[in-house]
C-alpha cells in the first residue's frame, strides 16, 4: 500500500487491538442532563423520570445530548441510533462530530403529562399530525446528510402512545421512503395494560394484526413479551435492540435477547438512557447482556463474549441496515474502527496460545477508558485521550451551569409525586 500511496498520516498502535466501531442501537440523549435522577423506583417513566422530564428546557436537552455523545465517543462507539425530541440540533452536531448516526425524531399522540399507573393515555390527533409532519420534515432534511453518515427513521414512540391511525399512517410512509421505524415494543407490564384497554389484546398480537412485524421494524426492550411473542417477533424479520442496563435498573428484568437469538433474530444492542441506565458504554452493555443471561439461565455457556461482541459491532449494523457499510473490518467498508490499549491493567496480560483472551477481556474486563483512538469514515476523531472535533470541556461546563435552574423547576413535582426517591431524599440515603 504505501508503494503506491502517500498517506497523510500513518497510524503507529503497538499493543493496541484494532476492532470496529461500536454500535449503540438504542439511545434517547435528549434527556442525558437528567443523569442518576430516576434510578431505583418504581412506575420510572412517570414518577421518577416524569417531574425532570417535563421541566427540561430546549438548552438542556441540546447540552444533555451533546454530553452523551461525546461520552459515548469516548468509549468506542462511533454509530448512534438516537430517538429524541430534538433532532435537528442532534443531526447538526453528528455533522460537526464525525460520528455516524440513525437519527428518529419521536412521533406520538399521547398527550404529556404524568399519568398515574393504570390511568389511560388521552389522544390528541392534532399533536399527533404535528409530531408526524416534524418527523417527515426531519427526513426529508437530513436523510443521506453529512456525507452519507446520517441516516432518519420514522419513530412511534411506541404502540400505547400512538392511535392506530398515526401508526398507520407511518407504516406507509416508511415503505415509501424506504426507511425502518424504530419504536418500543412490549416494553413492559404498562404498556401491555394500555393495549389491553384499548384493543383486547397483548401488543405484539396487536402489532402483527395491524401489519406491523417485518423487516422495517427494530423493535425496541421486548421486556414484557413471553417467549411465544419473541418467537413470533423474531420469525417475523423485525429485530430486536436489547437495553440490558437499562432494562435491568428499571424493571428488574432481564431483556430476552437469548430467546430472539435462538430463534433466528437478530439483536443489536443499545445504553438506552443516561436516567435510567447510568451511562452511554457499550462495553458496559456487552458485559452485562452476557452476565445477566447466564445468570438468567444459570448457565455459564449462555450468551458467551465473542457473541455479546457481534451484538454491539455486525448484529447491530444489520439491525440498522448499515451492515454494508461498517460493523466489521473488511475491504470495501467505510472505515470506522477503534483501538483499544491493550497495556490497560484491565486488559493485562494478553494470551495468544493456548487460547486468546482479547475478546473475553474486552467483554467482561474493559471499562471504555481503554479506547485510546476513534476513526469515522476514515476520520480521526478522537485520539490521545482528546475528543478532537468537539469543545468538550465548555459543553460540559454548560451542561452543569444548567443544573441549578432545572433542579429548581422540577423540585415542585418531584415532591407532589413523592415517589422512592422522594422518601429516600427525606432519609438522607441518597
Amino acid at each position: 500500500m504505501l508503494s503506491q500511496y502517500q498517506a497523510e498520516q500513518v497510524l503507529e498502535l503497538p499493543h493496541h487491538v484494532v476492532l470496529p466501531g461500536l454500535i449503540d442501537a438504542h439511545m434517547h440523549t435528549d434527556i442525558g442532563i437528567c443523569r442518576g435522577l430516576a434510578q431505583d423506583t418504581k412506575h420510572w417513566m412517570m414518577y421518577g423520570m416524569g417531574p425532570f422530564d417535563d421541566a427540561l428546557s430546549r438548552k438542556e436537552e441540546i447540552l444533555g445530548s451533546k454530553v452523551c455523545y461525546m461520552e459515548a465517543l469516548r468509549a468506542g462507539t462511533t454509530t448512534f441510533s438516537d430517538s429524541n425530541v430534538i433532532p435537528e440540533q442532534t443531526a447538526s452536531f453528528v455533522e460537526k462530530l464525525g460520528v455516524r448516526a440513525c437519527l428518529t425524531k419521536e412521533i406520538r399522540d399521547a398527550c404529556y403529562k404524568i399519568y398515574a399507573p393504570g390511568e389511560l393515555y388521552e389522544f390528541d390527533s392534532n399533536m399527533g399530525s404535528q409530531s408526524l409532519q416534524e418527523g417527515l420534515e426531519f427526513f426529508d432534511r437530513w436523510n443521506g446528510c453529512a456525507g452519507g453518515r446520517i441516516k432518519v427513521f420514522l419513530g412511534p414512540q411506541g404502540a400505547d402512545f400512538c392511535s392506530p391511525e398515526l401508526l398507520a399512517q407511518i407504516q406507509t410512509l416508511a415503505k415509501v421512503r424506504q426507511t425502518k421505524i424504530h419504536m418500543h415494543v412490549q416494553q413492559g407490564s404498562r404498556e401491555t395494560a394500555q393495549i389491553m384497554q384499548r384493543y383486547g389484546k397483548r401488543p405484539i398480537a396487536w402489532l402483527n394484526e395491524i401489519g406491523y412485524l417485518n423487516e422495517r421494524l427494530l423493535a425496541v426492550h421486548l421486556t414484557d413479551a413471553n417467549d411465544d411473542e419473541v418467537r413470533q417477533m423474531a420469525c417475523s424479520g423485525a429485530s430486536m435492540i436489547a437495553c440490558p442496563g437499562s432494562i435491568g435498573i428499571i424493571d428488574g428484568i432481564v431483556p430476552p435477547s437469548v430467546v430472539f437469538q435462538d430463534a433466528g433474530g437478530i439483536v443489536a444492542l443499545g445504553s438506552d438512557q443516561a436516567p435510567g441506565n447510568n451511562c452511554h458504554n457499550m462495553f458496559n452493555e456487552m458485559k452485562l447482556v452476557a452476565l445477566f443471561n447466564k445468570i438468567k439461565y444459570q448457565d455459564p455457556e449462555k450468551l458467551p463474549a465473542w457473541r455479546a461482541l457481534r451484538m454491539a459491532t455486525i448484529d447491530g449494523a444489520k439491525a440498522l441496515g448499515l451492515d454494508e457499510l461498517v460493523g466489521s473490518l473488511r475491504a470495501g467498508k467505510r472505515a470506522d474502527f477503534i483501538a483499544v490499549d491493550l497495556t490497560a491493567p484491565s486488559m493485562m496480560p494478553v494470551y495468544t496460545a493456548p487460547m486468546r483472551n482479547i475478546v473475553p477481556n474486552l467483554v467482561y474486563s474493559a471499562r471504555g477508558s481503554e479506547v485510546s483512538l476513534v476513526c469515522v469514515d476514515g476520520k480521526l476523531l478522537l485520539a490521545g485521550g482528546k475528543v478532537l472535533t468537539a469543545d468538550e470541556p465548555t459543553i460540559i461546563a454548560e451542561a452543569q451551569a444548567c443544573v441549578p435552574d432545572l433542579a429548581a423547576r422540577a423540585a415542585k413535582a418531584f415532591w407532589e409525586v413523592n415517589g422512592t426517591n422522594a422518601a429516600l431524599m427525606r432519609e438522607d440515603k441518597l
